[in-house]
């Protein structure tokens, strides 16, 4: 199993959920089609974890003399943690402050290899090789 964190991610913590619950679980290969032509601005970050995720089990796996199956890696735990909240002040009327809080996260992925499901066979449909059946005659 191998793993890749990025910390302190300038993306609120709310909006990468979203996107790691819609890839976890998935094999990289689909994850990081599904990333790339997501619009979100979390989803750059986020697909850059699961690619050095998938390279850290690639390197692990060559070091260790193993082969592997990068498209047999699977997204076995993802999750968001909140990270140090940024805090700024944009000047008001009348000498006011209002704060302005910038959101950070913590990113954290770790793919295993998992050999991908056999599509099940399917049944041998009967294709009509003969003659249609004959309707029954009543010969009396």
């Amino acid at each position: 199993m191998a793993h890749a964190i990025a910390k302190y991610v300038r993306v609120s913590p709310r909006k990468a959920r979203l996107l790691i619950e819609a890839i976890r679980g998935q094999y990289v290969p689909e994850a990081v089609a599904f990333l790339r032509f997501s619009p979100q601005r979390a989803a750059r970050p986020i697909l850059k974890v699961v690619q050095s995720a998938a390279a850290n089990a690639a390197f692990l796996a060559e070091r260790d003399g193993e082969t592997i199956d990068e498209n047999a890696l699977k997204i076995v735990h993802a999750v968001v943690d909140e990270g140090p909240r940024l805090k700024r002040y944009r000047p008001r009327a009348m000498g006011r402050a209002y704060p302005i809080i910038k959101p950070t996260c913590h990113i954290r992925v770790e793919v295993e290899e998992v050999p991908r499901p056999q599509p099940a066979g399917r049944r041998a449909r009967h294709t009509g090789g003969g003659t249609a059946p004959k309707a029954p005659t009543s010969e009396s």
